[in-house]
């Protein structure tokens, strides 16, 4: 009964002082959907061990280390680096095909979309945005294959992207000799962390880690979050109303969050619901964080209520907040995909000018 109380007044608070409306439990009525629909719509099938046999709906590429001669739309260069041996874990590295000579560039260690369930760091839609970053901006870019879950529920993917922060810390001292593009290019006090969906729950868990460790001479100057997948036991407005969702649906959101979370826990456990974290004194130190989101994702009031309470909280927040669009907007929609790529190089210019 304390512990009911205590959520209710947690709730209570969050509402007061955010403004953002949170549906109570009562006002939750939304379609029902069989399992079946859920597995189908994200082209998944659960195993008797506990694992998935996923269905590749979108490709994987392989990395292009090379100057390829007959190209005409190459514009960066990239390669596989072997992260974490026992977790069998990896880094795509990626710089831009001609980076000016004797000039460095910042780092931007980046975690994938895919809901923790699915995707890549090959999956060529992720492939192809780190090339344009890394060419349009220009950086250096580390994205890294995480493991997904329920094999490897959370904090696995947040052990993960911790992994590759160290990584990235080794090559600035020369570990083993460092990579040979990161010594040539990288201003290591320069880094940041980028992350789209699921990515940018990494992205905001990892920093929080990160704040406990002695990173230097690397420093982390700023998080970008896009479309953040967070969420919470009761629902927001955005959730509510985009509850049909074509791309995150709820009864698909909630078979997610049911395989990435710990067992037995529920969706205002921390992993997925920031605002549950204890520890204010690391969310003020916090570096600089860009958050962008859509109107037409359901996830949108989560990354609104998160840059209140960021902001809160004394952390210097840029919110980009568009009309319309849809989760994952950027991956299909070129003129999104530039929007994007444009805010993201004015926060990475202006915070490190």
């Amino acid at each position: 009964m304390a512990m009911a109380i205590y959520k209710f007044l947690l709730l209570f608070l969050l509402f007061c002082q955010f403004g953002q409306k949170i549906i109570s439990s009562d006002e939750q009525k939304t379609p029902t959907h069989t399992l079946q629909e859920a597995y189908d719509a994200l082209g998944i099938k659960p195993n008797p061990d506990g694992s998935l046999t996923r269905e590749i709906r979108i490709p994987m590429v392989n990395a292009t280390p090379n100057i390829e001669p007959t190209s005409t739309t190459q514009i960066a260069l990239s390669k596989d680096i072997p992260l974490n041996p026992f977790t069998k874990t990896f880094i795509r590295l990626y710089k831009p095909l001609n980076p000016k000579k004797n000039s460095k560039i910042p780092l931007i260690i980046y975690l994938h979309g895919g809901d923790f369930v699915l995707f890549s760091a090959k999956t060529v839609i992720f492939h192809e945005f780190c090339n344009q970053i890394s060419a349009q901006f220009p950086a250096v870019v580390a994205s890294v294959e995480y493991r997904l879950a329920p094999e490897h529920r959370l904090p696995a993917a947040f052990d993960d992207a911790m992994d590759a922060i160290i990584w990235a810390r080794n090559q600035a001292v020369c570990v083993n000799g460092g990579d040979a593009w990161m010594k040539q290019l990288v201003d290591f006090s320069h880094v940041f962390l980028l992350g789209s969906s699921a990515g940018g729950n990494i992205v905001y868990h990892a920093a929080l880690r990160a704040l406990d460790l002695n990173l230097s001479p690397i420093k982390i100057r700023g998080l970008i979050m896009n479309q953040a997948y967070f969420g919470g036991v009761h629902r927001t407005e955005s959730e509510i109303r985009l509850s049909e969702d074509a791309y995150v649906p709820l009864y698909v959101n909630d078979l997610l969050w049911s395989y990435a979370l710990p067992k037995n826990a529920n969706r205002d456990h921390v992993f997925c619901n920031p605002l549950m974290i204890g520890d204010l004194g690391k969310i003020r130190r916090l570096p600089r964080v860009l958050i962008k989101g859509d109107e037409g994702d359901p996830l949108v009031d989560r990354e609104k209520l998160l840059a209140k309470f960021l902001k809160g909280n004394g952390v210097q927040v840029v919110s980009i907040f568009n009309g319309g669009g849809n989760h994952g907007i950027e991956l299909s929609n070129t003129t999104a995909a530039q929007a994007l790529y444009d805010a993201m190089k004015d926060f990475i210019l202006s915070t490190i000018n």
